[in-house]
């Protein structure tokens, strides 16, 4: 066993108990932190870091490593975008969402009814668009990044071939999911135990995915994207009913975009545009709050709830109709996103709650999964990454490619397979997110960084959710900047959720008192669905201090690692 597995397994094995009392502070660092899903996955971080790498460094070596331990969102088989703020002070983002096939079209999932067949779009091979989560991340690293390839993916290769004690909570997930996993082979192979059942510090071992991983760091793009990998794909792709093919996985480039930014009290905001829906919905929710006062003493109250929902329902209802791949339709953005279109709809809020059938996407002016993962990086030189990366639904459509040994994604029901009718998160979509041929679909992911009132960085933010996405990243941002909490608190607080159809207020246990419900219900509201929402991952940087403070979910098992 090489020196890199040694520490990984040593942090694996020793260091929770150490840190099994940890209070609810944030963890804070001086160097560098990483946050994610996983404690294994931001110890691949740190130790980047501590060798000298980049946040970009750090970044790619996170994401490899999350493919690796936890395979339930992390991957090389989905997408994902990248949000990154240099010491310079630029900023950039990177799009490797999924692709469609180029022989998608549109009414591909519809049955001899014209009806929307939806277990065509999340399970079997025909649900998995092109994947661009490798392409995406080598070319952050090869353009931005300090370190070698082999370097960076060492740690998720000896991860992948000498196995890794897991944890009993992630025993529980593959366990939950076995049915599923043997009705394929390669899955159950890897995915369920021996023994009937995983138990918490089983050794999960991934050969074939270690050998798949191996063939990138030595090959680069051409170890996944062309050669045996790609032929497995879709060779397989072919003989089980889906559409990739060797020409559609050698063709995939991720993009390098402008990131979308705005203002809120003063901060700026730096997200991730189309074809995410996240960052748009985010700024343009956030322009129409800065019309109204929040007090501190309104956390929790029914007037608070009330107005943040009833902009969720303007702004969910502009995303069902004006988002898509930029690349094949014309986004608004410079309307969506102006605070014009704040006070238009701030001035639409009244005491009482608007039935979300009387809401109607707004009209720009003439020529104008639920599991998913978040993580973030920065470092001791001022460089800021906020990623967000998914394969849909939990584990994606639970296909892994035979002989190379990771899951597919199930993204192509991220488009609207039938304008008007809702996907398994029940988002509505129209033209401007309906299937076609190289098409990326939208999504809601809202990897996140701020800049405080001097431009300075301030905080990273982002989490999985599917449609509570954007609602989860508002939320923790609100409770930061409107009533002053540190990150960890403000990452705890129970959450709450409305995305205009259907019309209700979803809302977490114990996150609304009976008094608090009955004013809702009083002045127009339908509470909805009880259940927990998103799985955040957050760092402050304290300027004064020159500390980071990071924070991850308690709703999930992740863990914030700094030095």
């Amino acid at each position: 066993m090489n020196k890199a597995a040694k520490i990984i397994l040593f942090v694996i094995l020793i260091l929770p108990a150490i840190i099994l009392s940890k209070s609810k502070d944030p963890v804070r660092a001086k160097n560098g932190m990483v946050v994610s899903a996983s404690e294994i996955a931001s110890m691949v971080g740190v130790q980047i870091l501590e060798k000298g790498g980049n946040a970009i460094d750090a970044a790619v070596a996170t994401g490899f490593a999350l493919a690796v331990a936890y395979p339930q969102a992390g991957n090389i088989g989905g997408g994902g975008f990248m949000v990154i703020h240099f010491a310079n002070g630029s900023s950039t983002s990177i799009d490797y969402r999924e692709k469609a096939p180029r022989s998608a079209f549109r009414d591909m999932y519809l049955n001899e009814n014209g009806e929307f067949d939806i277990t065509q779009s999340t399970s079997g091979w025909s649900s998995s668009g092109v994947p661009g989560s490798v392409d995406g991340m080598l070319y952050a690293l090869e353009n931005y990044g300090t370190m070698e390839l082999q370097e960076v993916l060492e740690p998720a290769i000896n991860l992948a071939e000498t196995g890794f004690p897991i944890d009993y909570r992630f025993a529980d997930v593959l366990n939950n999911y076995k049915l599923q996993f043997i009705k394929n082979e390669a899955a159950k192979k890897i995915f369920t135990s021996e023994f009937d059942k995983f138990i918490g510090g089983d050794l999960f071992i991934q050969t074939d995915l270690a050998y798949t991983l191996s063939l990138i760091a030595k090959y680069g793009r051409e170890g996944f994207y062309d050669g045996s990998v790609a032929k497995l794909i879709a060779k397989q792709s072919s003989e089980n009913g889906g559409y990739i093919t060797l020409e559609d996985i050698k063709n995939y480039r991720s993009k390098e975009r402008d990131p979308v930014y705005g203002k809120y009290r003063g901060y700026e905001i730096i997200s991730m545009g189309p074809p995410s829906s996240g960052g748009i919905v985010l700024i343009e929710t956030l322009n129409a709050l800065e019309n109204f006062i929040i007090d501190k003493k309104d956390w929790g109250s029914s007037k608070y709830i009330h107005i943040v929902s009833e902009i969720l329902k303007y702004v969910y209802a502009d995303r069902s109709k004006h988002l898509g791949d930029e690349d094949f339709y014309h986004v608004p953005k410079e309307w969506i996103l102006s605070k014009e279109r704040g006070k238009e709809i701030a001035s639409k809020i009244s005491k009482y709650a608007k039935p979300s059938l009387e809401i109607y996407p707004g009209s720009p002016l003439p020529n104008e999964s639920d599991e998913t993962t978040h993580y973030n990086v920065v470092d001791s030189r001022g460089n800021m990454v906020s990623v967000t990366t998914t394969l849909n639904s939990t584990f994606g459509n639970k296909i892994v490619v035979d002989g190379a040994g990771f899951l597919l994604n199930n993204e192509m029901d991220d488009f609207s397979g039938k304008p008007g009718v809702p996907n398994q998160f029940g988002l509505l979509g129209g033209e401007a997110n309906a299937i076609e041929s190289n098409k990326r679909m939208l999504s809601a992911m809202t990897p996140t960084i701020i800049l405080d009132k001097d431009d300075d960085p301030f905080m990273l933010i982002g989490s999985p959710g599917g449609a509570t996405i954007i609602t989860t990243v508002l939320q923790v941002i609100l409770n930061v900047i409107e009533f002053e909490m540190d990150i960890q608190t403000a990452i705890d607080m129970p959450r709450f959720h409305h995305q205009w159809m259907p019309d209700q207020i979803d809302y977490e246990p114990f996150g609304m008192s009976e008094d608090v419900r009955n004013n809702l219900v009083e002045i127009g509201h339908n509470l909805g669905t009880i259940g927990y929402m998103g799985r955040a991952e957050g760092i402050i940087i304290d300027k004064k201090s020159g500390l980071f403070w990071g924070a991850s979910d308690p709703r999930g098992y992740g863990k914030a690692v700094g030095y």
